[in-house]
């Protein structure tokens, strides 16, 4: 017997016709926090440059403040960095994240799942 497949649970913040926070978002201003720039951000997550400084333009446009900054100078200190509220709201959104999947495995995943077909079907 074949085990039921995977459910994959996605969580996306909307402002208006934006998506102002979702994983792919998070995933980019934890790696501008860690590379400090949104160049070394987008190489790490293997995606161009302007797709990553799109995505940072909407999320600065989408909530209460920046969520990344322009690290103006030369040399070393140049770059990008999360701002505090950029911080707040990636971890408020991981922490709804994990709560709300721990609750959709517990109370709907497993419902789910025996519902879904093991492919999809062709179409007709």
């Amino acid at each position: 017997m074949t085990a039921p497949p995977p459910l994959k649970f996605k969580l996306q913040i909307f402002c208006g016709p934006a998506i102002a926070m979702g994983p792919g978002k998070a995933d980019l201003l934890d790696a501008i926090a860690a590379h400090g720039s949104i160049s070394a951000a987008a190489k790490a997550l293997g995606m161009s440059y302007r797709r990553a400084w799109l995505l940072v333009d909407t999320m600065n446009r989408c909530w209460a403040g920046p969520l990344v900054e322009a690290v103006a100078g030369g040399g070393h200190e140049r770059g990008a960095r999360v701002t505090p509220l950029g911080h707040d709201v990636c971890r408020l959104y991981r922490a709804m994240c994990t709560s709300a999947i721990a609750h959709a495995e517990a109370g709907f995943a497993a419902h789910l799942s025996a519902l879904l077909a093991p492919d999809p079907r062709s179409a007709q």
